[in-house]
C-alpha cells in the first residue's frame, strides 16, 4: 500500500492505513479522526541520485540520502571537484540551481564573483500557482518580530477581474518598527511571477514607502503591491505610525 526507504513516519503511515474491500483506503490518526480515500500519496522527501556516480572511487563524501556536502563555493570534500543543484540538498529549485552552477563554474576557473541572495523565491506551478519569499508569518513569531501584515484580493484588482481569479490574493509582511518589506505571499495566476517584485524589493531593503510612491500601470496585477501596502498601513497600531 505504501512502500518507501525513506522515513519512519511513511512506515507509521503504512502501519495506519487499512486496505477497504471497495479497493479504497482508510486511515486512522492518533487522534482518533479517520479518512477514507481512493490512495494515499506519501511526501516523505527526496533522495539525490548520486548512488551510481561511484563517487566514493574519488574519495568525495555523501551524506544522509545521498547529498553531497559542500562549501560556499559548491567544492567537496575534494577541492577540485565541485557539486550544485538537487545533489547538495535544500533548496533543490531549478532556479538555485542554475546560480550555483554559474559561480562554481567561475569559481573553479578563478574568476571569482558574488554569493547568491539568501532571498530565494520558491514556487508552485499548479492551478491556481503559489509562490512565496522571505519570512512567514509562523517564522516571525517564532523569532518574535513584531510584524504588520497587508492583503489584496485578484478580484478586487482590475487584471484580476479580467482574468477571471476570484479567490487569489496577495499577502505582504512588513516588520512593524520600520516597515521594511520582509515577506511576500502569493496564491493565484501568474503568482510566481508577480513574486519577483517583491523579491527585488526586499533585495533592496525597501519599505512600504517604495509601494506607496510607485504608480503602477493599470490594469496589472502589479498594481496588488500598492493596494496590500495601503491596507497593511491601517494596519500599524497607533504607536507605530510613521510620518
Amino acid at each position: 500500500m505504501v512502500s518507501t526507504p525513506f522515513s519512519d513516519e511513511a512506515n507509521s503511515l503504512r502501519d495506519a492505513g487499512k486496505l477497504l474491500e471497495s479497493d479504497g483506503v482508510r486511515l486512522e490518526f492518533s487522534s482518533g479522526a479517520a479518512l477514507t480515500g481512493d490512495a494515499v500519496l506519501v511526501a516523505s522527501g527526496r533522495r539525490s541520485n548520486t548512488g551510481h556516480l561511484r563517487l566514493e572511487k574519488a574519495g568525495v563524501k555523501t551524506a544522509e540520502r545521498g547529498i553531497i556536502p559542500v562549501n560556499e563555493h559548491f567544492q567537496t570534500n575534494i577541492e577540485n571537484i565541485y557539486a550544485a543543484g538537487d545533489v547538495i540538498g535544500f533548496p533543490a529549485l531549478a532556479s538555485t540551481s542554475v546560480e550555483q552552477v554559474r559561480r562554481a563554474v567561475r569559481h573553479a576557473l578563478g574568476l571569482g564573483g558574488s554569493t547568491i541572495s539568501p532571498l530565494l523565491p520558491n514556487g508552485i506551478y499548479t492551478i491556481p500557482e503559489v509562490s512565496m519569499v522571505g519570512e512567514t508569518e509562523e517564522s516571525l513569531k517564532k523569532k518574535a518580530v513584531y510584524y504588520v501584515v497587508g492583503r489584496a484580493n485578484y478580484r478586487e484588482n482590475a487584471r484580476g477581474r479580467i482574468i477571471g481569479d476570484q479567490d487569489g490574493f496577495l499577502k505582504l509582511l512588513f516588520r512593524q518598527d520600520d516597515l521594511k518589506l520582509i515577506g511576500v505571499h502569493i496564491m493565484g495566476e501568474l503568482a510566481t511571477e508577480v513574486v519577483h517584485i517583491g523579491l527585488m524589493a526586499m533585495m533592496c531593503n525597501a519599505s512600504a514607502n517604495l509601494f506607496v510612491d510607485a504608480c503602477f500601470n493599470l490594469p496589472t496585477l502589479g498594481l496588488l503591491y500598492k493596494s496590500a501596502t495601503l491596507n497593511a498601513l491601517q494596519n500599524v497600531p497607533p504607536s507605530e505610525k510613521h510620518a
